[in-house]
């Protein structure tokens, strides 16, 4: 019989975890496994919740940043003139040209501008019970400089070939007496210098080569011959509103002249007050109100609009509020609109 070498203390040492052992550790393992994965899902949250929060803010800011700086240049031009011949054939009858009607428009969300943007639930379309604000502007930040004038040729010789005046543009010419509405021809950038303003040309078209205020509708009309250093800008009307997005939800949008513009998403819904001035007595209104109590838009109107306040009512893309819903937020802003301050 073999004798038992290995001394007891060394057979002791040599076993294994137990049962009971070998449960506690896994158990304890879970535990931190649990701990580990609980803190990793809430710093995610966290950081969902933080992004979409910031995307939020981010398109409330761009939202107000491009529409108050378009309200702000509401009815102005480089010059700063405040007599405004309007020479386009009917000005009244299109949207885009009826500069007289007022350099501010507001439209409760009840209140149809189907001849600017239908309402409706198609892409691009009106969302119903959503103000809107049309804004009539010269665009200052892109203008070209007169170097002459010839009023019986009905053409302007620009200070550069590189313009970017089209052909059929509605234009706005000024010097700091006086600034006349006209539709460009023979326009090629990047070619000449020369813009013709005659008649008969493009439609709605010119209904005289007179530039002078005020407008008379004969061959020559009113003369005005703009000295060199005038200003030639585009006229640049804007209609800013809610709209159906490509995506199934709701953004910020605005129409031109010729197309629709998606701005930014997530704004599902813009409200829209006016402060008003007296005309006669100067004295401004105690409340802000909506756009159903301005009779009168224009600058003959007795109560003007000379600031607004703007609601923009925000919702995240994507659900990740801490109630597992999208973050919702509302934005309020006050803009002066320069041009109706004075």
């Amino acid at each position: 019989m073999t004798a038992n070498l290995v001394p007891p203390f060394m057979r002791r040492a040599q076993r294994g975890l137990t049962l009971i052992e070998l449960m506690v550790s896994m158990v304890l393992g879970l535990l931190l496994v649990l701990g580990v994965v609980s803190v990793y899902v809430t710093n995610q949250q966290a950081a969902r919740t933080n992004e979409g929060l910031a995307r939020l803010q981010e398109g409330g800011r761009i939202a107000f940043e491009l529409l108050s700086r378009e309200l702000r240049q509401a009815g102005g031009n480089p010059c700063g003139a405040r007599l405004i011949a309007n020479v386009l054939v009917n000005p009244t009858a299109n949207w885009y040209t009826d500069f007289a009607a007022g350099p501010v428009r507001g439209f409760e969300g009840n209140v149809a501008a189907a001849d600017i943007v239908p309402t409706g639930s198609a892409v691009g379309e009106r969302v119903l019970n959503t103000d809107a604000v049309l804004v009539m502007s010269a665009n200052t930040n892109d203008a070209a400089t007169v170097v002459t004038h010839n009023p019986t040729a009905a053409s302007f010789e620009l200070s550069t070939i590189n313009h970017g005046i089209a052909d059929g543009e509605v234009v706005m010419v000024c010097d700091n007496q006086s600034a006349a509405i006209t539709q460009i021809t023979s326009a090629q950038s990047g070619t000449n210098t020369t813009i013709v303003h005659n008649t008969g040309e493009e439609v709605p078209g010119n209904c005289t080569k007179g530039l002078g205020y005020p407008t008379l509708c004969t061959t020559n009309g009113t003369p005005k011959t703009f000295t060199e250093g005038s200003v030639i800008s585009r006229l640049n009307p804007g209609f800013w509103y809610i709209g159906n997005n490509p995506r199934g939800g709701r953004s910020l949008y605005r129409a031109g002249r010729i197309s629709r513009e998606e701005i930014t998403d997530g704004v599902t819904d813009m409200q829209l007050r006016y402060l008003t001035r007296n005309a006669t007595s100067g004295v401004l209104a105690n409340n802000w109100v909506e756009a159903s109590a301005i009779t009168n838009w224009s600058d003959g109107g007795t109560d003007l609009p000379v600031a607004m306040r703007i609601h923009l009512s925000l919702v995240s893309l994507q659900a990740v509020g801490t109630d597992q819903q999208s973050l919702r937020r509302e934005q309020v802003y006050a803009v002066t609109l320069r041009n109706r301050a004075q």
